[in-house]
Protein backbone atom coordinates (compact mmCIF):
# COMPACT_ATOMS: atom_id res chain seq x y z
CA UNK A 1 0.00 0.00 0.00
CA UNK A 2 2.80 2.38 0.95
CA UNK A 3 4.65 1.62 -2.31
CA UNK A 4 1.47 2.35 -4.25
CA UNK A 5 0.96 5.56 -2.29
CA UNK A 6 4.56 6.59 -2.87
CA UNK A 7 4.19 5.82 -6.57
CA UNK A 8 1.04 7.91 -6.77
CA UNK A 9 2.67 10.80 -4.89
CA UNK A 10 5.64 10.76 -7.28
CA UNK A 11 3.24 10.85 -10.23
CA UNK A 12 1.33 13.71 -8.60
CA UNK A 13 4.52 15.66 -7.99
CA UNK A 14 5.68 15.09 -11.58
CA UNK A 15 2.28 16.11 -12.96
CA UNK A 16 2.22 19.26 -10.84
CA UNK A 17 5.72 20.23 -11.95
CA UNK A 18 4.78 19.76 -15.61
CA UNK A 19 1.55 21.75 -15.25
CA UNK A 20 3.34 24.60 -13.48
CA UNK A 21 6.33 24.73 -15.83
CA UNK A 22 6.64 27.66 -18.22
CA UNK A 23 7.23 25.24 -21.11
CA UNK A 24 3.82 23.66 -20.53
CA UNK A 25 2.13 27.08 -20.62
CA UNK A 26 3.99 27.94 -23.82
CA UNK A 27 2.91 24.62 -25.31
CA UNK A 28 -0.72 25.45 -24.49
CA UNK A 29 -0.38 28.80 -26.30
CA UNK A 30 1.07 27.01 -29.32
CA UNK A 31 -1.68 24.40 -29.22
CA UNK A 32 -4.42 27.05 -29.07
CA UNK A 33 -2.85 28.89 -32.01
CA UNK A 34 -2.76 25.69 -34.07
CA UNK A 35 -6.37 24.82 -33.19
CA UNK A 36 -7.54 28.31 -34.16
CA UNK A 37 -5.70 28.16 -37.50
CA UNK A 38 -6.93 24.62 -38.13
CA UNK A 39 -10.49 25.93 -37.82
CA UNK A 40 -10.19 29.10 -39.90
CA UNK A 41 -7.70 28.06 -42.60
CA UNK A 42 -7.91 24.91 -44.70
CA UNK A 43 -4.39 25.31 -46.21
CA UNK A 44 -2.97 25.31 -42.67
CA UNK A 45 -4.12 21.73 -42.15
CA UNK A 46 -1.99 20.15 -44.86
CA UNK A 47 1.04 18.08 -43.90
CA UNK A 48 3.12 19.99 -46.45
CA UNK A 49 2.28 23.26 -44.72
CA UNK A 50 3.14 21.85 -41.27
CA UNK A 51 6.50 20.63 -42.54
CA UNK A 52 7.10 23.98 -44.24
CA UNK A 53 6.42 25.80 -40.96
CA UNK A 54 8.82 23.53 -39.07
CA UNK A 55 11.52 23.87 -41.73
CA UNK A 56 11.15 27.67 -41.72
CA UNK A 57 11.42 28.09 -37.96
CA UNK A 58 14.17 25.47 -37.62
CA UNK A 59 16.79 28.09 -38.53
CA UNK A 60 15.99 30.46 -35.68
CA UNK A 61 15.22 27.56 -33.35
CA UNK A 62 18.72 26.16 -33.93
CA UNK A 63 20.21 29.61 -33.46
CA UNK A 64 17.90 30.23 -30.52
CA UNK A 65 19.38 27.27 -28.66
CA UNK A 66 22.75 29.04 -28.75
CA UNK A 67 21.17 32.37 -27.82
CA UNK A 68 19.50 30.73 -24.83
CA UNK A 69 22.93 29.77 -23.46
CA UNK A 70 24.05 33.40 -23.56
CA UNK A 71 20.80 34.77 -22.13
CA UNK A 72 20.67 32.16 -19.35
CA UNK A 73 24.23 33.18 -18.40
CA UNK A 74 23.09 36.81 -18.17
CA UNK A 75 24.41 38.12 -21.51
CA UNK A 76 23.05 39.04 -24.92
CA UNK A 77 24.34 38.54 -28.48
CA UNK A 78 23.25 40.91 -31.25
CA UNK A 79 25.86 39.76 -33.79
CA UNK A 80 24.33 36.38 -34.60
CA UNK A 81 22.39 37.58 -37.68
CA UNK A 82 25.60 38.81 -39.32
CA UNK A 83 27.50 35.67 -38.27
CA UNK A 84 24.62 33.66 -39.75
CA UNK A 85 25.14 35.38 -43.13
CA UNK A 86 28.95 35.33 -43.01
CA UNK A 87 29.14 31.59 -42.33
CA UNK A 88 26.91 30.83 -45.30
CA UNK A 89 29.01 33.06 -47.55
CA UNK A 90 32.32 31.56 -46.39
CA UNK A 91 31.10 27.96 -46.81
CA UNK A 92 29.88 28.68 -50.33
CA UNK A 93 33.13 30.48 -51.19
CA UNK A 94 35.04 27.45 -49.95
CA UNK A 95 33.40 25.36 -52.64
CA UNK A 96 33.20 27.95 -55.44
CA UNK A 97 36.33 30.07 -54.99
CA UNK A 98 38.75 27.65 -53.33
CA UNK A 99 37.56 24.36 -54.80
CA UNK A 100 37.18 22.66 -51.43
CA UNK A 101 34.92 19.62 -50.95
CA UNK A 102 31.58 20.09 -49.20
CA UNK A 103 32.54 18.97 -45.70
CA UNK A 104 35.72 21.10 -45.35
CA UNK A 105 33.75 24.08 -46.69
CA UNK A 106 31.12 23.57 -43.98
CA UNK A 107 33.85 23.31 -41.36
CA UNK A 108 35.34 26.57 -42.67
CA UNK A 109 32.03 28.37 -42.15
CA UNK A 110 31.61 26.87 -38.69
CA UNK A 111 35.15 27.90 -37.75
CA UNK A 112 34.43 31.48 -38.83
CA UNK A 113 31.34 31.52 -36.63
CA UNK A 114 33.16 30.05 -33.64
CA UNK A 115 35.96 32.62 -33.99
CA UNK A 116 33.45 35.48 -33.92
CA UNK A 117 31.86 33.97 -30.82
CA UNK A 118 35.28 33.65 -29.20
CA UNK A 119 35.99 37.28 -30.11
CA UNK A 120 32.69 38.35 -28.54
CA UNK A 121 33.56 36.47 -25.36
CA UNK A 122 37.02 38.02 -25.16
CA UNK A 123 35.58 41.51 -25.62
CA UNK A 124 33.15 40.89 -22.77
CA UNK A 125 35.52 39.25 -20.26
CA UNK A 126 38.88 40.89 -21.10
CA UNK A 127 37.97 44.31 -22.51
CA UNK A 128 35.07 44.49 -20.00
CA UNK A 129 32.69 45.76 -22.68
CA UNK A 130 28.95 45.45 -22.03
CA UNK A 131 27.64 42.51 -24.11
CA UNK A 132 25.23 44.83 -25.94
CA UNK A 133 28.06 47.10 -27.14
CA UNK A 134 30.53 44.29 -27.90
CA UNK A 135 28.12 42.26 -30.02
CA UNK A 136 26.69 45.37 -31.70
CA UNK A 137 30.22 46.11 -32.90
CA UNK A 138 30.85 42.58 -34.18
CA UNK A 139 27.43 42.66 -35.87
CA UNK A 140 28.73 45.49 -38.04
CA UNK A 141 32.13 43.83 -38.58
CA UNK A 142 30.69 40.48 -39.68
CA UNK A 143 28.16 42.10 -42.03
CA UNK A 144 30.85 44.26 -43.57
CA UNK A 145 32.98 41.18 -44.19
CA UNK A 146 30.04 39.62 -46.03
CA UNK A 147 30.05 42.50 -48.50
CA UNK A 148 33.84 42.80 -48.69
CA UNK A 149 34.30 39.10 -49.51
CA UNK A 150 31.50 38.97 -52.08
CA UNK A 151 31.57 42.60 -53.34
CA UNK A 152 27.82 42.53 -52.68
CA UNK A 153 27.09 39.64 -55.09
CA UNK A 154 25.67 36.22 -54.14
CA UNK A 155 28.07 33.29 -54.25
CA UNK A 156 26.63 30.86 -56.80
CA UNK A 157 27.63 27.51 -58.30
CA UNK A 158 27.92 25.47 -55.11
CA UNK A 159 28.38 21.70 -55.13
CA UNK A 160 24.98 20.02 -55.60
CA UNK A 161 25.76 17.63 -52.71
CA UNK A 162 25.78 20.65 -50.41
CA UNK A 163 22.09 21.23 -51.14
CA UNK A 164 21.04 18.13 -49.19
CA UNK A 165 21.70 19.94 -45.92
CA UNK A 166 18.93 22.46 -46.56
CA UNK A 167 16.80 20.87 -49.27
CA UNK A 168 17.03 17.15 -48.54
CA UNK A 169 14.62 14.79 -46.82
CA UNK A 170 15.17 11.91 -44.42
CA UNK A 171 12.20 9.56 -43.98
CA UNK A 172 9.94 12.17 -45.59
CA UNK A 173 10.97 14.93 -43.16
CA UNK A 174 13.15 17.89 -44.26
CA UNK A 175 16.77 17.63 -43.13
CA UNK A 176 16.75 21.00 -41.27
CA UNK A 177 14.03 19.65 -38.96
CA UNK A 178 16.15 16.62 -38.09
CA UNK A 179 19.13 18.89 -37.44
CA UNK A 180 17.03 21.13 -35.19
CA UNK A 181 15.84 18.12 -33.20
CA UNK A 182 19.37 16.72 -32.79
CA UNK A 183 20.75 20.11 -31.69
CA UNK A 184 17.87 20.49 -29.21
CA UNK A 185 18.49 17.07 -27.65
CA UNK A 186 22.25 17.57 -27.38
CA UNK A 187 22.00 20.97 -25.72
CA UNK A 188 19.10 19.99 -23.47
CA UNK A 189 21.33 17.25 -22.09
CA UNK A 190 24.26 19.68 -21.91
CA UNK A 191 22.30 22.26 -19.90
CA UNK A 192 20.50 19.87 -17.58
CA UNK A 193 22.87 16.94 -17.11
CA UNK A 194 26.38 18.40 -17.09
CA UNK A 195 28.34 20.40 -14.54
CA UNK A 196 29.04 23.12 -17.10
CA UNK A 197 25.35 23.45 -17.89
CA UNK A 198 24.48 23.92 -14.24
CA UNK A 199 27.25 26.50 -13.94
CA UNK A 200 25.71 28.48 -16.80
CA UNK A 201 22.47 28.69 -14.83
CA UNK A 202 24.38 29.62 -11.68
CA UNK A 203 26.25 32.37 -13.52
CA UNK A 204 23.03 33.95 -14.73
CA UNK A 205 21.39 33.60 -11.34
CA UNK A 206 24.16 35.27 -9.35
CA UNK A 207 27.51 36.04 -10.97
CA UNK A 208 29.26 37.16 -7.82
CA UNK A 209 28.23 34.07 -5.85
CA UNK A 210 29.35 31.89 -8.76
CA UNK A 211 32.76 33.61 -8.81
CA UNK A 212 33.18 33.28 -5.04
CA UNK A 213 32.42 29.55 -5.26
CA UNK A 214 35.56 29.12 -7.33
CA UNK A 215 33.98 28.72 -10.76
CA UNK A 216 35.81 30.36 -13.67
CA UNK A 217 33.14 32.85 -14.69
CA UNK A 218 35.18 34.15 -17.62
CA UNK A 219 35.59 30.70 -19.16
CA UNK A 220 31.84 30.04 -18.92
CA UNK A 221 31.06 33.37 -20.60
CA UNK A 222 33.51 32.77 -23.45
CA UNK A 223 32.08 29.27 -23.92
CA UNK A 224 28.48 30.51 -24.17
CA UNK A 225 29.32 33.19 -26.74
CA UNK A 226 31.38 30.74 -28.78
CA UNK A 227 28.60 28.13 -28.82
CA UNK A 228 26.03 30.80 -29.66
CA UNK A 229 27.95 31.97 -32.73
CA UNK A 230 28.75 28.39 -33.71
CA UNK A 231 25.05 27.47 -33.82
CA UNK A 232 24.21 30.72 -35.64
CA UNK A 233 26.86 29.82 -38.20
CA UNK A 234 25.44 26.31 -38.54
CA UNK A 235 21.95 27.70 -39.15
CA UNK A 236 23.39 30.14 -41.70
CA UNK A 237 25.11 27.32 -43.58
CA UNK A 238 21.88 25.29 -43.63
CA UNK A 239 20.03 28.31 -44.99
CA UNK A 240 22.69 28.83 -47.68
CA UNK A 241 22.23 25.18 -48.61
CA UNK A 242 18.48 25.63 -48.80
CA UNK A 243 18.82 28.71 -51.04
CA UNK A 244 21.65 27.20 -53.06
CA UNK A 245 23.69 30.42 -52.79
CA UNK A 246 25.78 32.35 -50.30
CA UNK A 247 23.79 35.55 -49.90
CA UNK A 248 25.66 38.46 -48.24
CA UNK A 249 22.36 39.94 -47.02
CA UNK A 250 21.24 36.69 -45.36
CA UNK A 251 20.34 37.01 -41.71
CA UNK A 252 19.60 40.73 -41.62
CA UNK A 253 17.30 41.26 -38.64
CA UNK A 254 17.58 37.55 -37.88
CA UNK A 255 18.87 38.19 -34.38
CA UNK A 256 15.49 39.62 -33.37
CA UNK A 257 13.65 36.43 -34.37
CA UNK A 258 16.14 34.22 -32.53
CA UNK A 259 16.11 36.33 -29.36
CA UNK A 260 12.31 36.60 -29.52
CA UNK A 261 12.03 32.80 -29.72
CA UNK A 262 14.13 32.48 -26.56
CA UNK A 263 12.16 35.13 -24.63
CA UNK A 264 8.78 33.80 -25.77
CA UNK A 265 10.09 30.39 -24.72
CA UNK A 266 10.32 31.53 -21.10
CA UNK A 267 13.93 32.67 -20.72
CA UNK A 268 14.57 35.73 -18.58
CA UNK A 269 16.65 38.66 -19.81
CA UNK A 270 17.95 38.91 -16.25
CA UNK A 271 19.60 35.50 -16.66
CA UNK A 272 19.37 32.25 -14.73
CA UNK A 273 16.17 31.03 -16.40
CA UNK A 274 15.35 29.31 -19.67
CA UNK A 275 15.17 25.90 -21.30
CA UNK A 276 15.94 24.40 -24.69
CA UNK A 277 12.39 23.02 -24.82
CA UNK A 278 10.98 26.48 -24.22
CA UNK A 279 13.19 27.92 -26.97
CA UNK A 280 11.98 25.36 -29.51
CA UNK A 281 8.36 26.03 -28.52
CA UNK A 282 8.98 29.79 -28.74
CA UNK A 283 10.41 29.35 -32.23
CA UNK A 284 7.40 27.22 -33.17
CA UNK A 285 5.05 29.98 -31.98
CA UNK A 286 6.96 32.47 -34.13
CA UNK A 287 6.76 30.08 -37.09
CA UNK A 288 3.04 29.41 -36.72
CA UNK A 289 2.36 33.13 -36.25
CA UNK A 290 4.25 34.07 -39.42
CA UNK A 291 2.52 31.31 -41.38
CA UNK A 292 -0.89 32.36 -40.02
CA UNK A 293 -0.34 35.98 -41.01
CA UNK A 294 0.58 34.92 -44.56
CA UNK A 295 -2.40 32.55 -44.88
CA UNK A 296 -4.74 35.26 -43.56
CA UNK A 297 -3.35 37.64 -46.23
CA UNK A 298 -1.98 40.14 -43.70
CA UNK A 299 0.33 42.60 -45.45
CA UNK A 300 4.04 42.31 -44.65
CA UNK A 301 4.39 45.62 -42.79
CA UNK A 302 1.47 44.65 -40.57
CA UNK A 303 3.16 41.31 -39.92
CA UNK A 304 6.22 43.08 -38.52
CA UNK A 305 4.00 45.26 -36.33
CA UNK A 306 2.14 42.26 -34.90
CA UNK A 307 5.34 40.30 -34.24
CA UNK A 308 6.80 43.38 -32.54
CA UNK A 309 3.84 43.50 -30.18
CA UNK A 310 4.23 39.77 -29.46
CA UNK A 311 7.86 40.37 -28.43
CA UNK A 312 6.86 43.30 -26.19
CA UNK A 313 4.14 41.20 -24.56
CA UNK A 314 6.58 38.35 -23.93
CA UNK A 315 9.17 40.63 -22.29
CA UNK A 316 6.46 42.42 -20.28
CA UNK A 317 5.18 39.07 -19.02
CA UNK A 318 8.72 38.16 -17.95
CA UNK A 319 9.11 41.42 -16.03
CA UNK A 320 5.72 41.00 -14.33
CA UNK A 321 6.68 37.48 -13.30
CA UNK A 322 9.91 38.83 -11.82
CA UNK A 323 7.99 41.54 -9.95
CA UNK A 324 5.58 39.01 -8.45
CA UNK A 325 8.54 36.85 -7.42
CA UNK A 326 9.96 39.76 -5.44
Amino acid sequence: MSEKTNGQSILDITRNRVLKSSSFNIFLVLLLMCIAMYIVSEPFRSIDNVLAIARNFSSYATTGVGVSLVIISGGIDLSLGSVFGLAGVISCMGMVNFGLPVFPSILLGLAAGALFGLFNGVLVVKAKLPPFIATLGTLSIARSLCYILTEGYPVTGVDTRFLFLGQGYIAGIPTPIWIMAIVAVIFAIFLNQTVTGRRIYALGGNEEATRISGISVNKIKVLTYTLCSLLAAFAGIITASRLGIGQPTAGQGFEMDAIAAVIIGGASLDGGEGTVTGTILGAAIMGVLRNALVLLSIKSHWQSLIIGFVIIIAVTADQLKKSRGK
